[in-house]
């Protein structure tokens, strides 16, 4: 049985007096695998922040999980979010912590695990993504492809979503590193929960 998670109906965006959106209208399911294609400028990662109610629309209606998102208050929104994991184009990882204290971040914010377990997690998601090795390593010395990784470990820790969305994943990396997210992406995904890619190039 397909399971719809996002709907747009008839949606419009406006910036002045400049359409970023002009009645578009599409679904996409729980285990769908979709790329978003377009130049740079043309409302790509606005598309994924209209998915995740960061933005409303000026007219339209956006559904998401059987949610309309128009009806939603704030903290209602939040509750939604939490079904995405989304990786932005920078990974923007914070500077002065090392691998390991990046994935580890919302495990401690959450409260209620102690440090042996925090650890026992960051290693077992750093080994999903294949970074298990560079712990220790800071953001500055790290390569983009690994950076986009240690992201996505990131997201991961805050938990399992139902569907991934990433922005530009592959945005300024050489091929091999290009390559290796994208492998990534795919084993991520399973037949119970697809993902959203936006970008600029194939």
């Amino acid at each position: 049985m397909e399971r719809t998670m996002i709907v747009f109906d008839n949606v419009t965006l406006r910036r002045g007096s400049r359409n970023i959106f002009d009645r578009i209208s599409f679904r996409i399911d729980y285990d769908e695998r979709v790329v978003i294609l377009g130049g740079s400028g043309v409302g790509k990662t606005t598309l994924l922040k209209l998915i995740l109610g960061l933005i409303r629309p000026d007219e339209g209606r956006i559904i998401v999980d059987g949610n309309d998102l128009s009806s939603k208050s704030e903290k209602e929104l939040r509750t939604i979010r939490v079904k995405f994991m989304i990786v932005f184009q920078e990974g923007a990882l914070f500077d002065s912590l090392n691998v390991k204290d990046n994935v580890a971040f919302y495990l401690r914010e959450r409260g209620g695990i102690d440090e042996e377990e925090i650890d026992r997690r960051v290693r077992a998601i750093l080994r999903r993504v294949g970074l298990e090795y560079a712990m220790d390593t800071m953001p500055e010395q790290l390569s983009g492809g690994m950076i986009r990784r240690v992201a996505i470990a990131r997201s991961l820790a805050a938990g399992e979503p139902a569907m991934f969305l990433y922005d530009e994943p592959t945005g300024d990396l050489d091929p091999l590193s290009a390559d290796t997210v994208i492998e990534l992406i795919n084993s991520l995904a399973t037949q119970e929960r697809g993902f959203v890619v936006v970008t600029h190039q194939i």
